[in-house]
């Protein structure tokens, strides 16, 4: 018996990072899974085939997630398949840097509609479906420390994770009565494709690991076991916080 067996999950973003991560986290406990990506169908695939090979259940829907009709389709797709929705994981997320006073109206645009309206509207769109059906829900959403923590060059996206706060932290409270739970998981710098430039740079990688504490990147595995018990009966009691996985960075501020 896996802790999600019968449940019905969305990860978005599921091509690849953190929310494939997730996504084979979830299926190995018995999860069916909807995978979903906005351009990379092929990596997309791939997912579902190693979720396939562990025996489990996969759906590789595409939506961006940043288009409103898109993200509610990717909601209602789900409902038509499964009949349910159990766990909403907003995952899908991007950055662009640039100096604050260079940051494009396209670049602002773009930032906020993929990291904070569709963490709004796919948030809205699942709960509405578990509302319905009477179901005992669980919204993740992955965030970031920069949910809570300056990053000079990141503006917009600093800006979106700060707005992820606050809808989990008001959400949770127009959702508790329904029993559906709202969460925030907050990654610090994690070995995914989006930090490859970091790595690339050994004079960045090493200032980056001098900043954690922990000495080292954390892995997709580790945020997806922290999802995991989000979506788990275990959390069942866990509603309104932000679980930041950062190997120490936020505490440290001496560096920063």
């Amino acid at each position: 018996m896996g802790q999600l067996d019968q449940k019905v999950a969305i990860v978005t973003g599921s091509d690849s990072g953190i929310g494939r991560g997730i996504a084979l986290a979830f299926a190995a406990e018995g999860a069916t899974v909807v995978i979903n990506y906005a351009h990379a169908k092929d990596k997309a695939e791939e997912v579902r085939q190693s979720i396939e090979k562990m025996n489990g259940k996969a759906l590789v829907i595409q939506a961006d997630v940043s288009k409103y009709d898109q993200i509610n389709g990717l909601i209602q797709q789900t409902v038509e398949q499964f009949n349910r929705l159990d766990i909403m994981v907003n995952n899908a997320g991007m950055e662009i840097h640039s100096p604050f006073m260079d940051v494009t109206e396209e670049q602002f645009d773009r930032v906020l509609g993929v990291d904070l309206k569709g963490t709004f509207f796919g948030a809205q769109a699942a709960a509405r479906e578990m509302v319905k059906r009477k179901i005992a829900g669980r919204i993740i959403n992955i965030s970031s420390v920069h949910e809570d923590l300056p990053m000079p060059e990141n503006v917009p996206y600093c800006c979106a994770k700060g707005g992820v706060r606050m809808l989990m932290r008001t959400i949770c409270l127009e959702l508790a009565p329904h029993n559906i739970t709202v969460n925030n998981i907050g990654p610090g710098a994690i070995d995914t494709p989006i930090d490859a430039d970091v790595k690339a740079d050994p004079k960045k990688y090493q200032a980056l690991l001098d900043e954690i504490p922990l000495h080292r990147m954390g892995q997709p595995e580790e945020i997806g076991k922290l999802a995991l018990y989000l979506a788990s009966d275990a959390a069942a009691y866990v509603t309104g916080s932000t679980f930041f996985i950062d190997g120490g960075l936020m505490r440290n501020t001496a560096g920063l």
